[in-house]
């Protein structure tokens, strides 16, 4: 019989301690030991009959034949271009968000929409009959989903070899566990090794896997950081419950790109794809609000016209508030101390709050015009005219510094109306052969330049 120990495991990395730590030495992270009770042995018996294969011998790279790998076309156009085009069979794709979100909703909704693949259910928190309900919700159904309520990864793998399934989907891979281990599912060890369990099985038979994880309340994916580095693809679900539209992006993704987006409308049929993001991240009011800016951004391969808005009011407490929502709060402080510096604004002594609609998180720096733009119009109480565009990074000496792909963010802004669209002068050689029809390019120099366009 095996020995039975008890030791502590970081909640956050994994790491293991003879002894409680307040502070974990791999992570740096507090209180997130936890005591497991883990066999001595534990380590083999996942490793058992691995000995006895085959084994491999190292090739050179010109000898390793290539296979063909088809993807599986799925009808939702959002969650195949963040995939990269498609299911990758044998690919494990870990599905993030926060509880009530809608992770299981439009995993469901994507597998009922495509019954030409056998599709095996796995769910650990739902019962059948729940999802059943869901299912007669959205309005629709097909002969080809098999559903089951299991958390015992031995009777998974079973279910697994007996329906031979094209695509799998585990709710959620917190909820799984393994009678080998002694300790609690959600735990370190049992997300781990149920994990590399399932790795093993679905990549041998080429069966696509999507695994729905839970998230911290810090927004990070609950579960070891191994966790990420084990899976192919790693797609967040991220969107306010009180808010109608439902953002995914890939944050890592082995198969396609990791900067692509989808967006979804929320109802009481499930969720909506929206084809043109850039039409209702733009608010609809003709009247003329100061404090807002139309910024041109790129996520992935899609080119997005996003509202910014942006208000400054005198300091009232004594201290200045600095508040973003959407927007890197460092990059902002820069922005005001080059509108200090470069055009003379006294912003250090007034509040700043700034706003990116659409419940989006923008990195990109070309939307620092947008940004700066925004702010002068709201501290001069200007407004600016609502079929302009904006696209351009600033630099710390108050220059326009050209951005990347402007003949794509030139064509959205006209494709979606704008009259004019405010660039680098840098920019000028990248658009040379550019043919503008409906659309005034202006280009900018310094921030001085952008100030005395929109407000001479």
């Amino acid at each position: 019989m095996a020995k039975i120990k008890s030791i502590f495991v970081c909640q956050q990395c994994g790491t293991t301690s003879a002894k409680w730590l307040g502070k974990c030495n791999g992570c740096g992270e507090w209180n997130t030991f936890v005591e497991e009770i883990q066999q001595s042995s534990s380590s083999q018996l996942f490793s058992k009959g691995k000995s006895a294969s085959v084994r491999k011998e190292p090739k050179l790279l010109k000898d390793v034949e290539m296979g063909e790998h088809k993807r599986l076309p799925l009808d939702d156009k959002e969650l195949s271009r963040v995939l990269g085009g498609g299911i990758v069979p044998g690919s494990l794709i870990l599905f993030g968000g926060e509880p009530g979100i809608g992770k299981s909703t439009l995993l469901l909704q994507v597998v009922l929409q495509s019954p030409f693949y056998k599709t095996l259910y796995i769910s650990g928190e739902e019962s059948e009959e729940q999802i059943k309900l869901r299912a007669e919700r959205m309005g629709m159904n097909h002969n080809n989903l098999f559903l089951i309520t299991e958390n015992t990864l031995e009777h998974i793998k079973e279910l697994i070899n007996k329906v031979e399934p094209d695509i799998i989907i585990i709710d959620s891979i917190q909820t799984i566990h393994s009678l080998q281990l002694e300790s609690a599912p959600g735990s370190v060890s049992q997300i781990r090794e149920c994990t590399a369990e399932i790795l093993s099985v679905v990549k041998s038979k080429n069966i696509a896997t999507f695994l729905v994880g839970h998230i911290t309340k810090e927004g990070s994916l609950a579960g070891p950081k191994v966790l990420e580095h084990m899976v192919d693809t790693v797609i967040q679900f991220e969107g306010d419950r009180n808010n109608f539209y439902r953002i995914i992006r890939s944050i890592k993704n082995r198969f396609g790109s990791t900067h692509e987006l989808g967006i979804y409308e929320m109802n009481q049929k499930g969720l909506k794809e929206v084809a043109n993001p850039s039409e209702i991240l733009i608010s609809q009011n003709t009247d003329d609000l100061n404090g807002i800016s139309i910024g041109c951004t790129i996520e992935g391969n899609r080119p997005l016209l996003i509202e910014i808005q942006a208000l400054v009011s005198s300091a009232v407490y004594g201290q200045p508030q600095r508040s973003t929502t959407g927007f890197d709060s460092r990059r902002l402080n820069m922005l005001l101390a080059v509108l200090e510096k470069k055009c003379g604004f006294k912003l250090s002594l007034k509040d700043v709050f700034l706003n990116v609609t659409g419940g989006l998180k923008i990195e990109d720096t070309a939307m620092d015009l947008a940004v700066i733009s925004a702010i002068l119009s709201s501290n001069e109480d200007i407004a600016i005219n609502g079929k302009y565009a904006f696209a351009g990074e600033i630099g710390l000496s108050g220059e326009v510094r050209p951005v990347q792909r402007i003949d794509m963010r030139v064509s959205e802004a006209e494709k979606l109306g704008m009259e004019k669209i405010l660039i680098s002068a840098y920019n000028r050689k990248a658009l040379k052969n550019f043919k503008a029809h409906s659309i005034e390019i202006v280009y900018l120099k310094t921030v001085e330049d952008l100030y005395g366009i929109l407000f001479s």
